[in-house]
């Protein structure tokens, strides 16, 4: 499996979109990587938009973004509350500038919007928030899923195909696309 030994963290909050969140998780599960839940109280079990539970692993105070090789960042109206946390904006700046692999899917752009690192960078997300990615001074297209260096979006859950195996691919490096 071509991500054994790949750790990648995911940040969890009340309302993520289900699919946004477990699809992703399952795909990178699938290839050998373990994934971590991090949310604002540890073990915490933290309910999607349509009930599907997920329980963080541990709290955003204790995420080290140096020990994670990517970061998942679901859709829903979770990221709304996940920018409110200084903790995982810092984590999103440091994996950043470590180019670690981010995935955000639909309104997950939110938290790259509000960790400032979106300037000049290719995007996609839910056409209802292309206002704030580009005032965020990032350039949005209308794709399926785009790929600017280590940063994956994606729009919506139709597109969980094509998100999910470009972050893998950005998770298992150029040489194993």
């Amino acid at each position: 499996m071509r991500l054994t030994g790949k750790k990648v963290l995911c940040l969890v909050d009340e309302e993520f979109e289900d699919l946004e969140l477990w699809y992703p998780v399952y795909r990178v599960r699938e290839e050998g990587a373990s994934v971590v839940f991090a949310g604002p109280k540890k073990q915490h079990i933290y309910s999607g938009k349509y009930g599907v539970p997920a329980q963080a692993d541990i709290t955003f105070a204790e995420m080290n973004p140096e020990e994670y090789d990517g970061i998942l960042v679901p859709g829903g109206w979770a990221p709304d509350k996940l920018r409110r946390y200084p903790e995982v904006l810092q984590a999103v700046r440091r994996l950043n500038e470590l180019r670690r692999p981010i995935g955000q899917i639909c309104h997950a752009g939110w938290v790259l919007i509000s960790a400032k690192i979106l300037q000049g960078k290719k995007v996609t997300s839910t056409p209802g928030i292309r206002d704030d990615m580009e005032n965020a001074g990032a350039v949005w297209l209308d794709e399926p899923v785009v790929v600017d260096g280590h940063l994956i979006s994606s729009r919506r859950p139709p597109d969980l195909p094509a998100y999910a195996k470009a972050f893998c691919d950005a998770l298992a490096g150029p040489s194993a696309k």
